[in-house]
């Protein structure tokens, strides 16, 4: 099993650009969380997905670096995020050519309880998951006004 899902797409948008739809709640509750987001974007700051389909996650933003970085933990469950039931996501932005390359990596899929099946699950939901996710944010990206 792997420890860590990555994927790299490019966007025909700017850094700036991207770098809001990723952290501002208005975005994230459209392309990401069918159903609404909350953020509180500074390290620390809580972070909340609603799916109409899955429910709240609940997460914790970990870096805020404008333009180039954003990441957070957040809980596999409905739970806050903690010891056992978090995986780490970071998105990092930079410029390729008049568009932005968006790196996506989730890690700590090993640290996650329940054991080798339930953490294979986890990553094998995941990355079906990021794939669909940021394949609609590419589209939301260059199809929504700035």
């Amino acid at each position: 099993m792997t420890d860590r899902i990555e994927r790299d797409i490019v966007i025909a948008a700017t850094p700036q650009r991207v770098w809001e739809i990723v952290t501002r709640a208005e975005h994230l509750g459209t392309w990401f969380a069918d159903a609404g987001a909350q953020i509180d974007l500074r390290p620390g700051g809580a972070l909340t997905l609603t799916w109409k389909e899955y429910g709240v996650s609940r997460g914790i933003v970990e870096t805020v670096e404008p333009h180039t970085t954003f990441a957070f933990r957040w809980a596999l469950d409905d739970g806050a995020p903690g010891e056992g039931n978090s995986t780490r996501v970071e998105f990092t932005l930079s410029p390729d050519g008049d568009g932005t390359r968006l790196r996506v990596v989730e890690t700590g899929f090993e640290d996650l309880a329940g054991g080798p099946e339930a953490q294979a699950k986890h990553v094998e939901q995941n990355t079906a998951g990021w794939q669909a996710e940021l394949d609609e944010l590419r589209t939301y990206a260059e199809s929504t006004p700035a």
